[in-house]
């Protein structure tokens, strides 16, 4: 393990935190548009609940993994600023703008038309339409939505993150006001409904987007160039992109794959583990989030010192990345540990002799994610590091292994073949994030240390 002072290990909590902070609190508020759309829809029926949820799912997983892979940006341009090139960190940025523009097309294709897909996926017709309705409003925000990605990754690479934790709680509010308008039809407007929704994100993406955009016009960021010779596609960054950035997407997609399928799997046992899962899972998700945002300072801060050529600087700051993301998940997990039945009461009335099968389970769930909190927080910090370092392919590899080769698998013997239930599926989670979070922790302090100089090496 990398020796550390004092003083080096207080300015390396600092630099992460102040990058950390406002970049979790981005991801906070992200989850937060999410979940208040779901509870407007709620507003308008079950049914209405159910096709809103399915177009509010196959939306963000598109753009999820396609902000992933043009996270890519953030190595590059944090590698390029930290060894000071200027115009390097610019064309770093405009390539990106091209990756998103070209993957903007075929996925607005594909959700502007979803009716086929989810017909074959065995969705009613009724559903369907209502979907295909709410698809057809928002897709018009995806292009600011993977634009916004770019730049946040940018200015992010520059350790100035606070502007857009501004941004996008400005937008989630812009966004709850739009649906409030455009779903009942206030201001002498219309009542859209589901459709009502979908405009009112798409408007929040393109809020966003622009005001991030007129942000980077300010002269401190002139000397980048970023809107200099946008039509010009350079081989040889793209690549490098893409080559960073596609096995990143697919980690992502494996993930987010893997709690989906769980989900599914839930169904099979019944609503009563359904709905427990439901609950479990969203608090997971929520406490994810600040170890999301450190896992991306992370990324950042080891990317910059890789550029500045301080090997030993990347590894601490790789591992305070990592010991930050332990810590406040242990926190989180004593809570779930503790006071389970006050986290269910948030979703649940517990009085209920009704609600009694699912907070019992519930709480037993919670109980799991207790267990699998830590390593989920060392796994994605983990990950944040190599990327930092450009390493992606190898944990993307690691990542398939654990979440589907070992996690899906152990989850569904436990819990359909020897009868554990949810309780065995949570598990199967849990054994899945431990061996990724052990085998990243071990890639990145080999990979790092052969990054090191033999001339740079010192004792330990």
């Amino acid at each position: 393990m990398l020796q550390m002072t004092r003083s080096q290990l207080t300015s390396e909590v600092r630099a992460s935190l102040t990058l950390a902070v406002p970049l979790a609190g981005a991801q906070l508020a992200q989850a937060a548009t999410g979940f208040v759309d779901t509870v407007m829809m709620g507003l308008l029926g079950g049914e209405v609940l159910a096709a809103g949820g399915l177009g509010a799912t196959t939306f963000q997983a598109c753009l999820l993994v396609s902000s992933s892979i043009v996270s890519a940006v953030s190595p590059l341009a944090a590698s390029a600023f930290g060894a000071g090139q200027t115009r390097e960190v610019g064309r770093v940025v405009q390539q990106g703008m091209w990756l998103a523009m070209l993957m903007t097309l075929p996925l607005m294709l594909l959700l502007a038309f979803p009716r086929p897909l989810f017909l074959w996926l065995g969705q009613s017709e009724s559903v369907t339409v209502q979907s295909a309705a709410y698809l057809q409003a928002i897709v018009w925000g995806f292009p600011a939505g993977l634009g916004f990605a770019v730049l946040r990754h940018f200015v992010s690479a520059l350790s100035q993150p606070r502007p857009v934790i501004v941004i996008m709680v400005c937008g989630t509010l812009f966004n709850i006001a739009g649906n409030y308008v455009l779903m009942f039809g206030k201001l002498g407007l219309p009542a859209l409904g589901l459709a009502g929704i979908g405009y009112a994100s798409s408007l929040s993406l393109w809020a966003m987007f622009l005001a991030l955009l007129f942000y980077c016009q300010q002269p401190r960021y002139q000397q980048y160039g970023i809107f200099q010779n946008l039509h010009v596609l350079e081989g040889r960054l793209f690549r490098e992109l893409l080559h960073v950035g596609i096995p990143i997407g697919i980690l992502t997609a494996a993930e987010a794959g893997l709690f989906t399928v769980t989900t599914f799997l839930m169904g099979q046992l019944g609503t009563v583990t359904l709905a427990a899962h439901q609950i479990a899972l969203q608090t997971a998700a929520i406490t994810f989030m600040i170890p999301l945002g450190v896992s991306f300072a992370t990324t950042v801060l080891v990317g910059q010192r890789l550029g500045q050529g301080d090997f030993r600087g990347a590894k601490r700051a790789g591992y305070t990345g990592m010991g930050l993301g332990v810590l406040f998940m242990a926190a989180m997990a004593m809570l779930f540990w503790t006071v389970p039945e006050a986290i269910v009461s948030l979703y649940l009335d517990i009085n209920d002799p009704a609600n009694q099968a699912v907070v019992l389970l519930a709480e037993q769930l919670l109980g799991v994610a207790a267990m699998f909190q830590i390593v989920d927080g060392l796994q994605v910090t983990a990950v944040g590091a190599l990327r930092g370092l450009k390493d992606t392919r190898v944990p993307m590899l690691i990542g398939l292994i654990a979440y589907w080769g070992l996690g899906l698998s152990c989850g569904y013997l436990l819990g359909l073949r020897l009868g554990y239930g949810g309780m065995g599926l949570w598990w199967g989670l849990a054994i899945g994030l431990a061996f990724a979070a052990s085998i990243l922790t071990w890639r990145f302090s080999t990979t790092v240390l052969r990054t090191v100089t033999p001339h740079q090496r010192a004792p330990r």
